[in-house]
């Protein structure tokens, strides 16, 4: 077995383990820390996370652009402080792949929300690798840290910014995900578009929270498509509520919108809808939306259309289906940990 060999048998072996019922216990316990982790939506991430990140031929092609991982046994060890997030589950896995897989010491902050989920997996790769154990360390405080990684809000971002600023460092900051509509797209496309907005309950920087759609362009398909998901969201009591809680201010305030009941749509020139609302703006050409969508370049996570026809765009439904490739805010966190 040669050295990138041994260094992705750990995370091939994990990967194998999350696609069995392994995980059922899992699902609940992480369910009952954080009510927005329902079973199905931690299955469908940690199978995600099997299935885009943790095959050995996706490994051996993703660590092979790097020649640096490819060819030596291991880069200078460094403490890598990786302050993770927690809003949709196991957020944080892929920092800790390339921190383990780059040959780093992962010093990880856990978010209180994902805590159970990523030392379940945390817990997992020491069993199967023991010699892991020595690599990772769950910390409050990250002191010790030769480098950064961290995510949060655009205000944290500031406070990480002063605190992590003499020392090498990804700093993420607010970033959501929009879709384009032309108005030919199928149920079944409108469907894959749905779950770019539903999924997580919308929670995630990679969910849809803006469409644009031509002048004209009329939602009763899509909310017909959608219909049968009804009972998800209507008996999730949190997120239910936010959907009443929404639906009160825009009933007070007369403000137009639409209503299936439990996805409220909403014209407004913002990117960043409130949870159960999906804001919609028309456009006239998608070379003028092009030049819109520039300019918010550094908001946007990722934009998905039909067959991804427009420009830079995935297609529809896979939002949340990252691939190894696909790092946040577009910044390759696997050459920063090589080039430490």
């Amino acid at each position: 077995m040669n050295n990138l060999e041994k260094r992705i048998a750990p995370f091939v072996s994990l990967g194998k383990l999350l696609k069995t019922n392994a995980i059922e216990e899992i699902t609940y316990r992480a369910h009952s820390q954080n009510h927005w982790f329902t079973p199905e939506f931690v299955t469908e991430s940690l199978q995600s996370i099997a299935s885009a990140y943790l095959e050995e031929v996706t490994l051996r092609r993703w660590l092979q652009t790097y020649p640096a991982l490819a060819t030596a046994e291991v880069v200078t060890p460094q403490k890598i402080g990786v302050v993770m997030a927690g809003n949709i589950p196991a957020v944080g896995f892929h920092d800790m792949l390339c921190v383990l897989l780059s040959g780093h010491h992962l010093l990880a902050k856990l978010s209180s929300d994902d805590r159970l989920l990523m030392l379940f997996l945390m817990q997992q790769l020491k069993e199967i690798d023991p010699t892991l154990a020595e690599r990772i360390t769950v910390a409050e405080r990250l002191n010790d840290a030769d480098a950064f990684i961290a995510t949060g809000s655009d205000n944290t971002a500031r406070y990480f910014e002063y605190y992590f600023s003499k020392k090498p460092h990804i700093i993420r900051r607010n970033r959501t995900s929009v879709g384009v509509l032309n108005g030919t797209e199928t149920t079944e496309e409108l469907d894959a578009f749905g779950r770019d907005v539903l999924q997580y309950f919308g929670l995630g920087c990679r969910n849809v929270s803006k469409v644009y759609v031509p002048e004209g362009y009329r939602f009763d398909t899509f909310y017909e498509t959608i219909e049968y998901k009804a009972n998800t969201y209507i008996n999730h009591h949190k997120y239910f509520n936010n959907y009443e809680y929404n639906k009160s201010v825009y009933l007070v305030n007369r403000e137009p919108h639409f209503d299936n009941g439990f996805l409220m749509m909403r014209q407004s020139a913002s990117l960043v809808s409130p949870i159960s609302v999906l804001f919609y703006e028309t456009y006239t050409s998608a070379e003028e939306l092009a030049e819109k969508l520039a300019e918010q370049a550094e908001k946007i996570q990722c934009i998905v259309s039909q067959n991804g026809w427009f420009p830079n765009s995935l297609p529809l439904g896979q939002a949340q289906a990252p691939t190894l490739f696909d790092y946040a805010d577009g910044v390759d966190t696997m050459a920063f940990l090589t080039s430490l």
